[in-house]
């Protein structure tokens, strides 16, 4: 009774959720179930804390929770003390939106994750608690903060409008230095590779913090609306403050794949390739196209903007100018060709008079 008195709460909530979350979503295409092979690269059992500061229905720690559950028997493989602490402790979130939070509180309460749950803006001074971490697994919000303010954390080092450029700010500082295997698999908007000003200082200070390993490039309208490109960024804070990336490998799952939705939905062994990639011991080893490494150095070098916008593959859909042929040898070529036509013409003409004067 207590269970469907709840569900009966929780609909028009649900029903909420749905009608402000765009056609192609993650939660509208259940990408959390399909993304949980990339997802798991990021998660083991007794991993410590983890967190989704920005968690909407809290989906990630649910995928990852499962499949941390699917390796231990649904927990009874562990000790109590283990079990306890993932399923109390391992797992927590944060959320924004009142409406939003109690459907988080309710998917997790269904799934038997005991793990807190907060309620506030991360990005304020309350996001200052959630720190420490070992795991961070998240989808920021897409855009800017209402009305262009800035974010109101006074221990962020750069100030931006940009909310997924504050998140990744607030993700990288949450992660806990001590121990060197912290980290946190993020998906961004292509603006946060390449955006300038405040936008290059954040990905430098990330480079320098943590040992940004790997950037997977997806197609459009996955996570966010039709049209939004995205990445998942995975990084590992290091124990120093200072040059922990020396190189950053990229796959491209976006270019010359077919488009993707309701209707043709991302698969698991669409990332069949990535994840060999990824888990091969030695990276430099692996002979696929759409995996490219590029040097801190050469990120870095005067000029590049320390963009990420890096590793996209040559698009057969597009017309390169490189391929092109010489334009005074194509304007000859049209030029004999016109000509050739005229002869044509020329000679149909003839043959017309012809005609005529015979019939005469």
């Amino acid at each position: 009774m207590a269970v469907a008195a709840a569900v009966r709460q929780i609909r028009p909530i649900r029903r909420h959720t749905e009608r402000n979350t765009s056609s192609g979503s993650a939660v509208n295409t259940g990408f959390y179930g399909t993304f949980r092979p990339v997802l798991h690269r990021s998660v083991r059992i007794k991993d410590g804390r983890g967190i989704d500061p920005a968690c909407g229905t809290f989906g990630f720690m649910i995928a990852a929770d499962r499949h941390v559950k699917d390796l231990t028997n649904d927990l009874f493989s562990l000790s109590e003390d283990e079990a306890n602490f993932e399923k109390y402790e391992a797992f927590t979130g944060g959320e924004l939106v009142h409406e939003t939070h109690r459907l988080a509180l309710m998917n997790a309460m269904l799934h038997d994750i005991g793990g807190k749950i907060f309620l506030g803006d991360t990005l304020s001074d309350a996001g200052k608690a959630m720190k420490n971490y070992d795991v961070v697994l998240t989808n920021p919000p897409f855009g800017t903060k209402k009305g262009g303010e800035r974010a109101t954390r006074d221990d962020f080092t750069c100030t931006t409008s940009n909310k997924q450029l504050n998140f990744l700010q607030h993700i990288y500082r949450s992660l806990r230095s001590d121990t060197g295997t912290a980290r946190a698999a993020v998906v961004l908007p292509d603006n946060v590779l390449f955006a300038d000003g405040e936008g290059e200082n954040i990905r430098v200070d990330l480079m320098e913090k943590c040992n940004l390993h790997t950037v997977l490039r997806l197609p459009a309208g996955i996570f966010y609306a039709q049209g939004v490109k995205i990445n998942v960024l995975f990084f590992t804070r290091g124990k120093s403050d200072k040059g922990n990336t020396k190189e950053v490998w990229f796959y491209d799952l976006r270019t010359n794949m077919p488009s993707f939705g309701k209707t043709n939905p991302l698969k698991k062994e669409h990332f069949e390739g990535f994840i060999t990639a990824y888990t091969a011991e030695d990276r430099h080893s692996i002979s696929d196209e759409r995996w490219n490494c590029f040097t801190a150095e050469q990120i870095g070098a005067e000029g590049k903007n320390h963009s990420l916008d890096l590793g996209l593959i040559r698009d057969d859909s597009v017309l390169d100018y490189n391929d092109l042929p010489d334009p005074l040898t194509s304007v000859e070529d049209c030029i004999g060709k016109l000509e050739e036509a005229v002869d044509i013409l020329k000679s149909v003409a003839i043959e017309l008079k012809s005609l005529e004067q015979t019939e005469e």
